[in-house]
């Protein structure tokens, strides 16, 4: 069965790119409230191809004036476990034309790669999902419900209320989440951890006004001084974290080899990597703490005056096992104890998402391992840690606690998601497909 379901892969390739291009074209940017007719007519896309698989039902649905959704539903055998998968039909903003090498949503293929916007983060998701279910036609070992959220790049602010109202159409035994990656070319990885994140703005005052730096400065502090070395006692000399309470844990034993932190990273040579531990650590399991943006005046045209106040945004990483609240808590009275001169602090949240950490054991776990396995031709996935956030992760987690959630997904360490030139390389994709073929194979079995 394993060469008939690898020769059907290759055979349904080609039309699974043809409709991953076809969704590729629409503009589906759900930031763009200029553009929410393309996200509407995204998600009327991804309905027609299920319908067109013979799905015994396939709805559009929104809560609470949020983007369209889809979930669709195919029954299996009788008494056979249900699997959900999950992807994403919204994008992020292409931004700037000029910075791609070919039109963002005009599918281009280039050396392995095929890129636009979308082609990997999510849309190849929703892809990867109709060629594992055509491997099977109307045969599936399991009955598959899909769900194709429409505001994922957007934080999922409406997903709570959507699982909510549609909980029982939703409910399953394992829930397949394609919106992940891979370790490397070659080599796959389930995602087990996620970091959660909280943002704050901070505002510094040391004035009413802003005053003659002649007159005042060398008595009075201007918030840009203030602000700065607020900011620089959050960290000690070697760019670890000096908030307390804050939680870390363990990682994978994954090697990173410097050459590819390197290249990945976009590093400069000589810049040296903050924080302590292992790499993966740092990158995974602790809390990192990044300044996003900063309020201040311009250089260019600034005057001879001490800045009254100053802002900066503050985006904090929360490692697995740690909660949002703990972390906001920990940062805010660190910023509290460390502010200069009896300078005005206020601190604003932005907005927090929970990090995630998956016991991967059980049998779907092992159904899934395997498949991995036998689609990379013996090469056994990585337990990969992830340091940004999906927050919606966590929200199915405490909604269906009794389902086994598999995070998986198409990317890899060059796909570039978010940025210009994203990228899905092709035949990882075809890896992907048999894959998650396999996945329903294994557990129709079980």
């Amino acid at each position: 069965m394993s060469d008939d379901i690898r020769a059907r892969v290759t055979e349904l390739m080609p039309g699974i790119r043809r409709d991953l291009e076809d969704l590729v074209r629409i503009e589906s940017v759900s930031a763009d409230p200029a553009r929410a007719d393309e996200v509407q007519r995204s998600a009327e896309a991804v309905a027609e191809l299920f319908r067109a698989e013979g799905f015994a039902s396939v709805d559009i649905v929104s809560a609470d004036g949020g983007a369209p959704a889809v979930i669709a539903h195919k029954p299996g055998p009788e008494g056979a476990p249900t699997v959900l998968l999950y992807a994403h039909h919204d994008v992020q903003p292409e931004n700037d034309h000029a910075d791609w090498d070919s039109p963002p949503f005009e599918p281009t293929e280039r050396g392995d790669r095929l890129y636009a916007r979308g082609a990997a983060d999510d849309k190849a998701g929703i892809a990867a999902h109709l060629g594992a279910l055509r491997v099977f036609g109307d045969d599936l070992p399991v009955g598959v419900t899909m769900f194709i959220e429409g505001e994922e790049e957007v934080g999922s602010d409406t997903l709570p209320a959507l699982l909510a109202a549609h909980q029982e159409a939703l409910r399953a035994d394992v829930i397949v989440i394609a919106d992940s990656g891979n370790w490397d070319i070659g080599e796959p990885a389930l995602t087990t951890s996620l970091r959660g994140l909280v943002r704050v703005d901070v505002e510094v005052r040391t004035l009413t006004h802003a005053v003659h730096s002649g007159m005042w400065g060398g008595l009075v502090p201007d918030a840009i001084m203030a602000l700065t070395k607020l900011l620089a006692s959050l960290y000690d000399d070697a760019g670890a974290l000096t908030i307390e309470g804050l939680h870390s844990q363990p990682a994978a034993d994954v090697e990173y080899p410097e050459a590819r932190l390197r290249a990945e990273s976009g590093a400069n040579p000589g810049v040296e990597w903050i924080g302590r531990g292992p790499v993966v650590e740092r990158l995974w399991t602790q809390p990192a703490l990044t300044i996003t943006g900063l309020d201040a005046p311009k250089v260019d045209g600034a005057s001879n005056t001490l800045t009254p106040a100053a802002r900066a945004k503050l985006s904090l990483r929360v490692a697995p096992g740690d909660a949002t609240a703990n972390a906001l808590a920990c940062l805010t009275a660190t910023l509290e104890k460390n502010v200069p001169w009896g300078a005005e602090l206020t601190v604003t949240t932005v907005d927090t998402g929970e990090a995630t950490q998956i016991d991967a054991t059980g049998p779907a776990y092992d159904a899934a391992r395997a498949a991995f396995t036998e689609a990379w031709d013996g090469t056994e996935p990585v337990d990969m840690g992830v340091g940004g956030s999906i927050p919606f992760i966590a929200e199915f987690l405490e909604a269906f606690p009794e389902a086994s959630v598999l995070v998986t997904g198409v990317e890899d360490p060059d796909t570039r998601a978010h940025g210009a030139n994203e990228g899905l390389h092709l035949a990882e994709f075809e890896k992907v497909v048999l894959a998650e073929a396999f996945l329903l194979r294994n557990l129709g079995a079980l």
